[in-house]
């Protein structure tokens, strides 16, 4: 499907990227450094927790840190894959998970006054589970010292057992997240270890419990305008509520390059068809990352007439 035959008018996917040398104007941001954003710093440091606002050198982290929104990375800080678009170290844990870790999570919670709290984590497969019952017992542990505060969990795929995933349905967070963060084409050589379908799965599995799902995805990978409609239709078929779309931006040269910059527009024209397709909300632009502006998206998902 060509750009002048798609419904959408979605530009071509052969526009050129800007300079070679830099970011285009659209990626430039201002960097927050205010005292909120010092003493969410203090906060995450005293209690030894980790963010993968930091571990994955989100460019919105001054602006969010400065709100007191951070989206907590729980089971340590080292991955047991090696996706090549992804900051966050890999290797092999030194340990199992901290028993302890829910409780600072919460703790940390409730001293930045949060009324929503996103928690991720790195992928474990060296655990049975894994890390699944650490991921239920943040949320119960935030419920229990803010219980007006929502909690949103970005999951990984827990490599298909799906009992690892129904202990974190079980906890009932207000959002369930996992990104499918590439076109079925490129999943293989961007996400190591996972699997589109299964990715599919996991959402379809929890949209069917009750959950509302999330999932998101990066342009720029090298993905074809007719790609991205495609999996746009693959996450509304399979239950999902809100999308996220953004800018892929390489952390070091060792990972995979740009291929493009994706200009705004083209951000906006997914938006539109993504609602078109039944999704309930979708956050589009070339800064967007999957937790940002978080509460607006959950409540958005919930009272989809009021897009």
């Amino acid at each position: 499907m060509s750009s002048s035959s798609s419904p959408f008018n979605i530009l071509p996917n052969d526009a050129p990227a800007t300079s070679a040398s830099g970011k285009p104007s659209w990626l430039k941001v201002k960097f927050f450094g205010g005292p909120n954003y010092h003493d969410l710093k203090r906060i995450m440091r005293t209690l030894e927790l980790h963010t993968v606002c930091e571990s994955a050198r989100c460019p919105n982290m001054g602006e969010c840190w400065e709100h007191r929104t951070a989206t907590f990375m729980i089971l340590g800080n080292i991955c047991t894959r090696a996706c090549g678009f992804c900051a966050v170290p890999s290797g092999r844990p030194l340990g199992p998970p901290e028993e302890d870790e829910p409780e600072r999570v919460a703790e940390a919670a409730e001293s930045m006054g949060l009324r929503y709290a996103v928690v991720t984590s790195v992928n474990r497969d060296d655990q049975a589970d894994g890390g699944a019952h650490i991921f239920a017992r943040t949320i119960g542990e935030i419920r229990r010292r803010i219980p007006d505060c929502k909690v949103e969990v970005l999951i990984p795929d827990f490599r298909g057992v799906w009992e690892a995933l129904d202990v974190v349905i079980a906890a009932r967070p207000d959002v369930l997240n996992h990104n499918i963060e590439t076109v079925e084409r490129l999943s293989r050589r961007v996400r190591s270890a996972a699997k589109y379908d299964r990715s599919l799965e996991l959402l379809e599995r929890s949209s069917r419990a009750g959950m509302i799902t999330k999932s998101g995805m990066m342009l720029g990978l090298g993905e074809t305008s007719e790609e991205v409609l495609a999996t746009l239709r693959d996450l509304a078929s399979h239950g999902v509520h809100i999308v996220t779309i953004g800018q892929y931006l390489q952390p070091t040269r060792e990972h995979l390059t740009i291929a493009r910059f994706v200009p705004p527009e083209e951000f906006a024209e997914y938006k539109r068809a993504g609602l078109e397709m039944g999704l309930r909300h979708v956050e589009s632009g070339p800064l967007v990352r999957s937790s940002y502006h978080a509460f607006e998206q959950e409540r958005s998902a919930r009272t989809p007439a009021a897009q």
